[in-house]
């Protein structure tokens, strides 16, 4: 089924159509932080204050998402601090003991699982709701995968850490359910942790089929991956129950994309066109040659463009240009598409010969 066209806007400029959206996070405006200082403080800022205070960043997020023309939006997860705690806390079995050193100075609130999983209340549930309420555009809901919230913890609770994610993957497909009942239609399935042990692809299948059952045909399954050697997992990704495959390859200035260039791609693929690790804001004429990249694997009409990954730890005025002259891009390339100046039939063949 394409699940796709509900996300077409109804005035639509171009015949073609590109879907743009963003991967999930953005960068927090510099008063919520602060705001969140004088929460943890204790003293300073009540429960009733944050929650003002988070509301309004959602709010003003999701409105500069729409303003810089994005067809699909969310509200740069500004109730989120990092991928795992975030669900980690709202999960019943796991528990914290403290920070563990990952890198240099960085650190990262590792959680462990203490006892078998299980559901509780809604994890995102208001939150999409919050945001479906404020925006004119859909709205997107990332969620981090099963795979990387066990990959990314202790397992001190299960025999194999595939026992734990396909629990954690149940607990998913309830949260997935009571979002579709809130009437979410575009759910990201965000699993980095795929892209360094990449010998478990049929792990993350697993989990995704559990993720997916009962889910409505009409409602859209994206699976992110951040970078990796993305030849480990392809052509296997073809069987996995998803709409769309999403890839960071900006960074990588698109070396693989000769990976999926055989002419057997089977989900949409959403690619990254923006470099989500550099601040600075790439010209149009830059990111429409990006695009281009795109179809060589997909027609148009299966095509999603996004920055490479999450845009958080850019300044917020660089992640601010770099969705509009992305937005600027794909427009134009509709254009020519609908011109007949732009040919990506034979850039798709152009492709998969040169894969052969």
């Amino acid at each position: 089924m394409n699940t796709r066209d509900q996300f077409r806007p109804p005035n639509h400029e171009n015949d073609h159509f590109v879907l743009s959206t963003v991967v999930g996070s953005y960068p927090k405006p510099t008063w919520l932080n602060r705001a969140r200082d004088l929460h943890e403080d204790g003293e300073r800022l009540d429960d009733d204050d944050w929650a003002e205070a988070t509301d309004d960043a959602c709010r003003l997020i999701t409105h500069e998402h729409e303003r810089a023309g994005l067809d699909v939006v969310v509200d740069g997860e500004m109730r989120r601090e990092e991928m795992v705690e975030f669900f980690a806390e709202r999960i019943d079995g796991y528990e914290f003991n403290g920070p563990v050193k990952v890198w240099g100075h960085n650190y990262f609130d590792k959680p462990s699982v203490a006892d078998e999983v299980e559901y509780d209340d809604p994890w995102l549930v208001d939150e999409y709701e919050f945001t479906a309420d404020v925006a004119t555009r859909p709205v997107k809901v990332p969620i981090t995968g099963p795979y990387t919230l066990a990959a990314w913890s202790f397992n001190e609770a299960y025999d194999t850490e595939a026992d734990l994610a396909y629990d954690l993957a149940d607990l998913v497909n309830e949260e997935v359910t009571k979002l579709v009942d809130a009437g979410a239609r575009y759910i990201q399935i965000d699993e980095p942790a795929l892209a360094t042990t990449p010998d478990d692809h049929a792990i993350v299948g697993e989990c995704l089929e559990r993720i997916v059952a009962d889910v409505p045909e009409d409602v859209r399954v994206g699976l992110h991956v951040c970078y990796g050697d993305y030849s480990r997992i392809y052509p296997e990704i073809n069987d996995y129950p998803i709409d769309e495959f999403d890839v960071e390859l900006a960074n990588g200035d698109y070396e693989q994309i000769d990976v999926f260039a055989d002419g057997s791609f089977e989900p949409d693929l959403a690619l990254g066109v923006t470099d989500a690790h550099v601040a600075e804001v790439e010209s149009v004429e830059e990111i429409k040659q990006n695009v281009r990249e795109g179809l060589k694997v997909v027609p148009p009409e299966r095509l999603t463009v996004s920055p490479d990954c999450g845009l958080k730890l850019l300044p917020r005025d660089v992640a601010y240009g770099k969705m509009e002259n992305m937005v600027r891009a794909v427009r134009e390339i509709e254009a020519e598409l609908d011109r007949g100046d732009l040919d990506a039939a034979a850039l798709r063949a152009d492709a998969a010969s040169a894969d052969d």
